[in-house]
């Protein structure tokens, strides 16, 4: 789902009215094939390089069990199937788009994929520098891919909405990092979360994705208000309800993350903390959502 909202984002804001449905059809279909692909890659290097730490955690038994049953050879094999062919693709949308922008952004997004979970360098255990690659590779490049796939030209009002995308994103991820907070601080994996601890981290993440909504609403707003349809700007309201949701689930686990480090390590509030954290997947799910609907009405606006 991250990847279709970094499309539809990117789509949204960057194609005209000028372009024929035809040519519209085959850039999204190429563009989305380039960035899922490069997701798949991203996910894979990730869950060759975590084997070792998944095998301590219960939850992710059926992830270890996969992998052996498929072997991690074939994984690598599978891998660099899917390097070649998103490259030759990522070279033939270059040159259909005449643009080279386009290669030079993917390959500075797989390339940050891959030392953000592959040793030595693995950013995600080097504190500060795991949010800023997870932001670029997440929130910025695949949408800044989609978007010069359509134009070449840069609208304020796409910076502000790309600005509020990536600090949600990560805001939104930061109870992932607390759900494997315990197993990564015991493997002495200082990610952002373990550098900050588990209640700082908490106001990071509710921060996070009360600042980037409002730069989204902005972005929007200033779009819709000054065009045709003004009135389009009430559906932002979906934004709030769905941001409230999210942030009280975070505000209990904020509470939670209090009571542990009071209780001096109680195994109950750890289990508490870990369970409901575990359900990140779901809000990532509403904001993404949320975001792509707004989206998708940004760019029917366009045409109709």
């Amino acid at each position: 789902m991250p990847n279709l909202g970094s499309l539809i984002l990117g789509l949204a804001w960057g194609a005209t009215q000028e372009m024929s449905l035809t040519t519209l059809a085959v850039l999204i279909v190429l563009s989305f094939s380039i960035i899922n692909g490069s997701s798949a890659i991203g996910a894979q290097i990730n869950t060759l390089s975590d084997y070792d730490l998944d095998l301590k955690d219960p939850r992710k038994k059926n992830l270890t069990e996969a992998v052996d049953a498929f072997g991690k050879k074939r994984i690598k094999i599978l891998l660099a199937a899917e390097f070649i062919i998103t490259l030759l693709l990522v070279i033939v949308f270059m040159y259909e788009n005449s643009n080279p922008w386009l290669l030079l952004m993917w390959i500075i997004g797989i390339s940050l994929g891959w030392i953000y979970s592959a040793p030595p360098i693995r950013l995600k255990a080097r504190s500060w520098l795991a949010p800023v690659s997870l932001i670029l590779v997440l929130g910025v490049f695949p949408v800044l891919f989609a978007y010069f796939t359509f134009t070449s030209g840069i609208q304020p009002f796409f910076l502000l909405a790309l600005i509020g995308l990536a600090m949600t994103i990560y805001g939104v991820i930061i109870p992932t990092e607390i759900r494997d907070y315990f197993g990564d601080k015991t493997m002495q994996i200082e990610t952002m979360t373990v550098h900050l601890g588990l209640i700082k981290a908490s106001v990071a993440s509710i921060a996070l994705i009360s600042i980037g909504a409002v730069f989204f609403v902005v972005a929007y707003l200033l779009e819709w208000i000054s065009g045709p349809r003004p009135y389009l700007g009430l559906l932002l309201l979906i934004i709030p309800v769905s941001i409230f949701y999210v942030i009280a689930k975070i505000k209990k686990l904020h509470g939670l993350s209090k009571q542990y480090m009071n209780s001096q390590g109680n195994i109950t509030l750890k289990e508490q903390i870990v369970n409901i954290s575990a359900h990140n997947p779901q809000w990532i799910m509403i904001i993404t959502q949320t975001y792509s609907i707004l989206s998708i009405i940004l760019l029917i606006n366009k045409f109709v």
